[in-house]
């Protein structure tokens, strides 16, 4: 028997059911890569506002700002739009602030006016991830399987295709506001078209934002603070290797650009694999033992990074995407066990899981203006280690 059995609530239309799925992998799809083009380009964006580590970590900042007044708002926005209108708001505000940190970087050579852009792509992107999650996890009750991960490797895969455009913009010497206006218009289109087929939300009304379930609030539940805990770590293991690895290989081993980048596309490579395949280790083996062995190669790849060398630090974020695939869909899926608690708790989760954003790039930075940008990624293998005690409280709840 499936470790990760789902029972729908009800029947829905099968064609329904399969378009809004193909929606959802089109909203996760379209956030990786509008977050990935934009962060392929850091190297040179560091270069061209003259930022320092610690400075860079700082602008990062805002970002990760904006999504957390993004993410606890977003339960009030669904309940309000509705999931598909809230996922349209969400990327149209992306764009606007991608635009904006466009302009910032290549027309004006301010941090102020990039720095309130990036801020509108973090609420943007707050609002999206919940939303879309939402929406996946209905669409996952429904369908009677468990295929959250693969979700969020539609949302890997297009990080990779973006970091790859993003290597060969750089190689190239494109323009960054070139590169990202043709983003914009990609994501502008995902937000006028791309998600018209998801569920009318009387199908997931059960488990709504605006649904009536009398209880003490999510916040006060020790599972779901615990789980928030490993989705935090998660996420640090993630975004860390994000923001900073094609930088630490440039800095730490004297790579050019591209290089640096081309690690990053390789993590981003590295983790998608590790979400696509991994649906069926935790179909066999469970989350806790799964998770265990995931976290504990993202310690050895990090390391590996650090200390590997330009040649096999390649391999090590190899092992660090693998090792760091499976946290995050696996706490959302955690959450959402209970569909009647599910969407409060996914909030609470993702609220969390967003304070290594909000926490992460400048404590990396900060360390990477004492110790260099390389040697700061071993907070990731030290952040770790205790997510450890945590990774239980993912357990299945039959």
């Amino acid at each position: 028997m499936s470790h990760e059995s789902v029972t729908p609530a009800h029947t829905v239309d099968p064609d329904a059911l399969r378009r809004a799925r193909t929606a959802v992998f089109v909203a996760f799809a379209a956030s990786g890569f509008g977050f990935a083009s934009w962060a392929s380009r850091l190297p040179d964006i560091k270069v061209r506002l003259d930022l320092t580590p610690g400075q860079l970590g700082t602008l990062l900042l805002t970002t990760a700002a904006g999504s957390i007044l993004g993410l606890p708002a977003s339960g009030a926005i669904i309940a309000r739009l509705g999931t598909r209108r809230t996922v349209e708001f969400a990327a149209t505000l992306f764009a606007f602030g991608l635009a904006l940190a466009a302009i910032g970087v290549s027309f004006l050579g301010s941090v102020w006016p990039t720095g309130f852009g990036m801020f509108l792509m973090g609420l943007g992107m707050g609002c999206w991830d919940v939303a879309m999650n939402h929406e996946g996890a209905g669409v996952e009750r429904l369908g009677g399987r468990a295929i959250m991960p693969w979700f969020h490797a539609a949302f890997s895969g297009a990080t990779v295709v973006g970091a790859l455009i993003g290597a060969a913009a750089t190689f190239a010497g494109l323009p960054i506001w070139l590169h990202l206006a043709g983003v914009v218009a990609m994501i502008g289109y995902v937000a006028a078209v791309g998600v018209r087929a998801f569920l009318p939300e009387a199908e997931v009304a059960d488990d709504g934002p605006g649904s009536a379930h009398p209880g003490k609030s999510a916040w006060l539940e020790p599972r779901t603070l615990m789980v928030g805990l490993v989705v935090l770590v998660a996420a640090f293991t993630e975004g860390t290797a994000n923001d900073w690895v094609a930088i630490a290989l440039t800095d730490g081993y004297q790579l050019p650009s591209w290089a640096g980048v081309l690690g990053f596309a390789t993590f981003l490579g590295a983790m998608t694999a590790g979400r696509i395949l991994g649906t069926g280790a935790l179909d066999r083996y469970g989350r806790v033992p799964v998770l265990y062995a995931m976290f504990g190669l993202a310690i050895v790849g990090s390391i590996l990074v650090v200390f590997g060398g330009p040649v096999l630090a390649y391999l090590g974020t190899v092992l660090w995407g693998v090792g760091g695939s499976l946290g995050f869909p696996v706490g959302m899926s955690a959450a959402s066990d209970d569909p009647a608690r599910a969407a409060a708790r996914l909030s609470v989760v993702a609220t969390i899981g967003y304070l290594a954003f909000l926490g992460g790039p400048p404590l990396v930075g900060y360390l990477g203006d004492h110790i260099g940008v390389l040697k700061a990624l071993l907070a990731v293998g030290a952040l770790l280690v205790p997510a450890l005690l945590a990774v239980p409280a993912t357990r299945e709840r039959r």
